[in-house]
């Protein structure tokens, strides 16, 4: 086995509003280099951030998808969402959900009743990850995954764990069903510890630290960064200065063109502007 090597780490993102509700901070997108982050489009880190009591919920009104899938991770506070797809529910610490927008849907998210009337710690990671062009057009499909669902695989020495929530590691298998070959893996290791994790060949991989401190072989990370890793080797080192929270994420590339719009993730212009027109026309389901 050969580790990899980092190719790039992104810091000092700026952050910037979605909604009332999401101060986030755009660690890739589609629309910068996205043969370098393929399948994944776009990560999203909200918060941590707090929030007073208020009366009036926050974030995002309804808004359309279509062509990829949005994966939702709640770490601190109270999500609530609802979708043209029937789907609606609230999730919590540890919870994520998983939504298949494929042909499209409509959604809002907003905090929680709960959470908007108590206020308090509010931290979120939204993933999109891209589908193929076969299943662009597919059934929208929504998946709510509980904390309790996630298994965590224990890493060598105490060094600390790893929730399995899509993909594969040490035979643990996450419980999100995925369209292509995907792991979402989210870490916490403690001061001192060192881990390899086995990487499948070829696999695009990032690295987020979300908080603390870990060093990639020559190259350290604090939290909020992002390193992109190198598609070569077929595992990744890291090494826990302090107590770290992270994400790893690692796909199999599509190698299919990428036209993005907004909300909107298609192979082609044309299939952008087919989207705005039946977004348009209703097409896309509405919420009730």
């Amino acid at each position: 086995m050969s580790s990899k090597k980092v190719v790039d780490i992104v810091r000092n993102v700026p952050p910037h509003w979605v909604g009332d509700g999401f101060p986030v901070r755009s660690l890739f997108s589609y629309a910068d280099r996205p043969e370098r982050t393929d399948p994944f489009l776009l990560f999203d880190y909200a918060g941590p951030a707090q929030f007073e009591p208020a009366k009036k919920r926050r974030g995002v009104e309804k808004h359309p998808h279509r062509g990829f899938e949005t994966v939702t991770i709640v770490y601190q506070g109270e999500l609530s969402h609802r979708d043209s797809g029937g789907h609606a529910g609230n999730i919590g610490p540890g919870d994520v959900q998983w939504m298949t927008a494929a042909s499209g849907v409509v959604h809002e998210e907003f905090h929680s009743e709960r959470f908007t009337r108590m206020g308090g710690q509010f931290e979120v990671v939204q993933l999109w990850v891209n589908l193929p062009a076969r299943e662009k057009m597919s059934k929208p499909r929504y998946q709510e995954i509980l904390a309790a669902q996630i298994p965590t695989v224990k890493l060598p020495a105490d060094s600390g764990g790893v929730r399995v929530i899509a993909g594969e590691l040490e035979g643990t298998r996450g419980p999100a069903k995925t369209v292509t070959p995907v792991n979402v893996w989210d870490m916490f290791l403690h001061a001192g510890s060192t881990v390899e994790l086995p990487i499948p060949k070829g696999h695009s991989t990032m690295v987020v630290v979300q908080k603390g401190r870990v060093m990639i072989r020559d190259d350290t990370l604090v939290g909020v960064q992002l390193a992109h890793m190198d598609r070569e080797g077929d595992k990744v080192k890291l090494n826990a200065v302090v107590n770290s929270q992270l994400v790893v994420l690692t796909g199999e590339p599509l190698n299919e063109p990428i036209v993005g719009h907004g909300p909107f993730v298609m192979n082609s212009r044309e299939e952008i502007s087919e989207a705005i027109r039946d977004y348009q026309a209703g097409k896309m389901g509405m919420l009730r």
